[in-house]
């Protein structure tokens, strides 16, 4: 076994060069914004505004406006803004930017009234809000030109899963199901296991062994050229072998992945204590009561308001071309279930001939499928000219505003679905229910009626377990982007 001091004096690994090229990348964005957010304060405050400070007032603030340019680029850095754990996916790179932002101009704040300076409060409160927002916009234009690197297979971190067969196939199928989070499975290794390869064949993933023992791992990550290992669930190595498995990894800087038999369960509610050396993972309980159900439910008031009175010239054009399409009423109304099992009336603009209804069991049985819950009828022939229009871009669910008011739904939440198919529920997706459907949710910014049952489960499970109002607010922009491109809607 390879001892401690000899691993000392290892030469660290060179980080990859798509990391450096990312993170110089974001430097170079980081710095413009900066001193465009900043010099454009100055401008508009103390050049195109009518408002002097007084004479001699200039000089001091452009020495000003360059100290906190300068220190609001290093902040990010120090920060951890910059981390390359943190960079392409994730909300954790956000937070960080905002959060870097809102505490300097907290500590200028705080700097200005205890020296009793009088700084220009116009001049603040143009450089903040510009520069948080251009900077978490320019971090997601570079985002969006990383995730296209990778959904290419390049631009990862190359993972080398330590663990047991169940978990280890587990593990790859979930990284590779979002390659924007950067990291690429090359190979896997399976201490004490009796199979090297067999549950592994269909993935395509190489087994480089089944030796429990930490210099076999280490001849694996020499040869793969490997940027990170991820330790799965189940794996057969001692405490000590894992804990010497972390040092020569650190020596070669290399990043050390800890992948625990958790599926589905988001940062807010991970909590790691120390215990006697053991990094003990607490699990808090889902729960959306009090404070929380306030805070959700005055959001979708204050919001489905808002959108009702900026719609409601669209909403009356598309009322009338409803109404003159084809015979029937403007709105179509059908009972839906909704929050613990109750039932309501969602409201929708018709998007088919009168009587469509009665043809529904007709059509699920050509189709094959009346045993598992469906969405939508692929190419239905119910639908009319204009309604085809309307659900293309999903403006036939605009009546749902409503619903959101009157507080049968939510501005995002599971999708509500037909007293039949909730029938077909098993105990799993009888979890739907503990929140308030809504009108748009992660089934529809994740592919909508192209996602199969399954995958449609448990994208609203994973809401259901994980709710938050940031949350909420993410899907609801992921919702416009997703309209846009009408992927999945028929």
């Amino acid at each position: 076994m390879v001892n401690q001091q000899e691993s000392g004096m290892r030469v660290l690994q060179e980080p990859d060069p798509w990391r450096r090229r990312y993170v110089r990348r974001l430097q170079i964005v980081d710095a413009s914004l900066v001193a465009w957010a900043v010099a454009g304060a100055y401008g508009v405050r103390f050049v195109l505004a009518d408002l002097p400070e007084g004479p001699g007032q200039e000089g001091p603030y452009i020495a000003l406006s360059v100290a906190l340019a300068a220190v609001w680029w290093a902040m990010l850095g120090l920060w951890g803004a910059r981390d390359a754990t943190i960079l392409g996916a994730g909300s954790e790179e956000y937070k960080r930017v905002f959060a870097t932002s809102a505490w300097l101009f907290g500590f200028l704040a705080i700097f200005s009234y205890a020296l009793r300076i009088d700084t220009a409060r116009g001049f603040v409160g143009l450089a903040f809000p510009a520069g948080a927002v251009g900077l978490l916009l320019g971090r997601w234009l570079v985002r969006q030109h990383l995730t296209v690197d990778r959904k290419k297979g390049t631009s990862s971190s190359r993972v080398l899963i330590v663990g047991s067969p169940p978990a280890t196939d587990h593990l790859i199928r979930s990284l590779r199901s979002v390659p924007a989070a950067g990291y690429l499975p090359v190979a896997a290794h399976l201490p004490g296991a009796s199979s090297s390869s067999a549950i592994l064949k269909e993935q395509g993933v190489p087994v480089t062994g089944v030796q429990p023992d930490v210099p076999s791992i280490l001849e694996v990550i020499d040869s793969q050229k490997i940027d990170a290992v991820a330790v799965s669930a189940g794996v057969q190595m001692t405490p000590q072998d894992l804990r010497q498995l972390g040092w020569e990894l650190a020596a070669r800087d290399i990043g050390m992945i800890l992948a625990p038999a958790l599926t589905d369960v988001a940062g807010p509610r991970i909590h790691t204590q120390p215990v006697a050396g053991l990094p003990l993972i607490h699990v808090s309980t889902p729960k959306l009561t009090g404070g929380k159900r306030v805070a959700k439910r005055t959001f979708d008031i204050a919001c489905a308001i808002l959108l009702c009175i900026w719609l409601a010239p669209l909403m009356l054009v598309l009322a009338v071309l409803v109404r003159m399409s084809s015979p029937g009423p403007v709105l179509y109304k059908q009972e839906r279930v909704g929050l613990h099992g109750t039932t309501f009336k969602m409201l929708k603009f018709r998007s088919m001939r009168e009587g469509a209804d009665a043809e529904l069991l007709a059509l699920l049985q050509a189709q094959g499928s009346t045993e598992t819950p469906l969405f939508k009828v692929a190419n239905d022939p119910r639908v009319t000219p204009i309604g085809r229009f309307l659900r293309k871009y999903s403006l036939d669910e605009l009546p749902q505003l409503f619903n959101v008011i009157g507080g049968s739904m939510s501005l995002v939440g599971p999708r509500p679905q037909r007293e039949g198919e909730v029938a077909l529920y098993d105990d799993a997706a009888h979890r739907r229910l503990y929140v308030s459907p809504g009108m748009s949710g992660l089934w529809q910014v994740s592919g909508r009626s192209n996602l199969s049952w399954e995958e449609s489960i448990r994208l609203d499970l994973y809401y259901v377990e994980n709710w938050s109002l940031m949350g909420d607010i993410v899907i609801l922009f992921k919702t416009f982007t997703a309209v846009l491109r009408t992927t999945g809607a028929f």
